[in-house]
């Protein structure tokens, strides 16, 4: 697993940077204004009302297919996501037709703050962008069946053509006409679909067109999925409340909340789903034939992983917040009142870093073993609590309020998955991780104060820019000297590793 989701996390950085570029270039035409409130809109309503459905969908399809294949066969498991497929594409017309007609409504209910040309705006943006979600479906499930078979790295790397598309529409449309913004995003969306089908037919796969809803294994998949899309568009109500919220404290509030989620996304995507990714279809094996050892020690080495990873970038985005969103977004249209809004949100969604990454894991772990209730409980408990803490906190904090209240509520619920997991499976090494956690903060504080003081003393004779990047680099020096005296058993595994691969090269030589 380890090695799987190393490589996951090489492609990642490329694919992430890539990304980083596109939200660059997005800033830098568009800055925080009007026009790309409504685009963020127009992209987020097609996310949302499908996501809860694709992941459900993606999230049960894995371990069942796993199980299909174990007891009937491959051929027997090809039918099935063949008719999963087409099942899926019915439910994406429904759903656009449905879009088209209630375009103004649902865009008044994803951002009450929206009025006169921003509203057009987001209307228009939003019809044509919803034509993206027969792509973004499909993805769903072909991600899904080429990591079952093994393959993690083409679903990793379909960020590529999604963010060169991307960068190109922002770029012309900045020029000629802003309908190819969403425009931009749909092309972007079909050009993943067409990068990912030449590998599903070198694993096998070939479509049928078979559409039967009676079909049994479609029905326990409901019945898996069910309480999974109930969950997870819980946690899309948090993203409409937090949207709507921010529509009405300033003009460009969506987008530097977006702006500043992305930041946070950069870690969760590089390091958490790299982690989870590999460590799903593993234990979803394992959970199928019943090797609940197996499946205790891999939640456990990602957890550790995860915390040995996350901790530190927490620590770090929370001191150079305002700096890194300076040197990443600061130029073009995005001005000082953007930079500020954004680097107050980013502060507080970094607390939440670890929360939203340990409930990922865990998460899936429950999934694996297709419990989907107490994952949906959990999120629906968060809901009720984000929701009452974003309309306090935002009246104190602004936009940072909106992140601190998604950030406590990550935090408290994911405790309570760790206390469900620990009833189900019994013990999993929630003592050792513990003191793990513990060492781990210890050096990421250490740290976090040493690259602080390293930048205040090196702004007053170099650019601050470069002072940043100095900064982080000794910080993450003296964090992995720390770690490596600190008897963590995933660093001695790591440090091991390495170890062993130089003897053998050297004996090679």
């Amino acid at each position: 697993m380890k090695k799987t989701a190393l490589l996951l996390m090489i492609i990642t950085i490329i694919s992430k940077v890539f990304g980083f570029a596109r939200d660059i270039t997005l800033s830098y035409f568009y800055g925080a204004s009007e026009i790309s409130d409504a685009y963020l809109i127009a992209m987020t309503i097609p996310t949302v009302i499908f996501s809860f459905i694709g992941t459900g969908i993606s999230t049960g399809y894995i371990p069942l297919y796993s199980k299909i294949v174990q007891n009937h066969g491959e051929k027997r498991g090809n039918t099935y996501t063949s008719n999963l497929v087409n099942i899926l594409v019915a439910i994406s017309t429904l759903i656009v037709l449905v879009g088209l007609i209630f375009t103004t409504p649902i865009v008044k209910l994803f951002a009450s703050g929206f009025e006169g040309n921003t509203l057009n705006l987001a209307v228009q943006f939003t019809r044509i962008s919803l034509l993206g979600v027969y792509f973004t479906g499909l993805i769903y499930i072909f991600n899904g069946y080429l990591q079952i078979n093994g393959n993690y790295a083409i679903p990793a790397m379909i960020g590529f053509p999604l963010n060169f598309i991307t960068i190109i529409a922002i770029m012309v449309s900045s020029r000629t006409n802003m309908l190819l913004l969403p425009i931009g995003s749909v092309l972007a969306a079909a050009a993943q679909l067409l990068f990912v089908v030449p590998f599903l037919h070198r694993k096998g796969y070939r479509h049928r067109w078979v559409l039967n809803l009676k079909d049994e294994h479609i029905k326990t998949m409901v019945i898996i999925a069910m309480p999974i899309i109930i969950g997870v568009s819980v946690n899309q109500i948090n993203t409409l409340v937090n949207r709507t919220l921010a529509s009405q404290l300033a003009v460009g509030g969506i987008s530097a909340l977006n702006y500043a989620n992305k930041l946070n996304g950069f870690i969760q995507g590089l390091f958490v789903l790299s982690i989870s990714t590999a460590m799903y279809p593993m234990i979803s094996k394992m959970a199928a034939e019943g090797n609940q050892e197996g499946l205790k020690k891999s939640v456990t080495e990602a957890v550790g992983s995860i915390n040995l990873l996350v901790v530190p970038a927490t620590i770090g985005a929370m001191v150079f917040a305002e700096p890194v969103v300076r040197l990443l977004f600061g130029r073009g249209a995005f001005d000082q009142q953007a930079i500020t809004m954004t680097s107050s949100a980013l502060f507080f969604y970094s607390i939440g870093m670890i929360g939203f990454g340990l409930r990922e894991v865990i998460s899936r772990a429950f999934y694996s073993l297709q419990d989907t209730k107490t994952p949906m409980v959990n999120a629906a408990i968060s809901m009720a609590r984000n929701i009452v803490l974003n309309i306090i906190l935002s009246k104190y904090m602004g936009i940072g309020g909106l992140a601190l209240a998604t950030s406590i509520s990550a935090i408290f619920c994911t405790g309570l998955l760790f206390i469900s997991l620990r009833k189900k499976i019994g013990p999993f090494g929630l003592k050792n991780l513990t003191v793990s956690f513990i060492k781990i903060l210890f050096a990421s504080l250490v740290m976090g104060f040493v690259a602080k003081g390293t930048y205040n003393v090196l702004l007053n004779q170099i650019s601050a820019n470069l002072s940043l990047i100095v900064s982080i680099g000794i910080g993450v020096l003296i964090y992995f000297i720390i770690i490596y005296f600190s008897k963590i058993d995933d660093v001695d595994v790591m440090v091991n590793a390495v170890k062993r691969k130089l003897n053998k090269t050297a004996v090679k030589k």
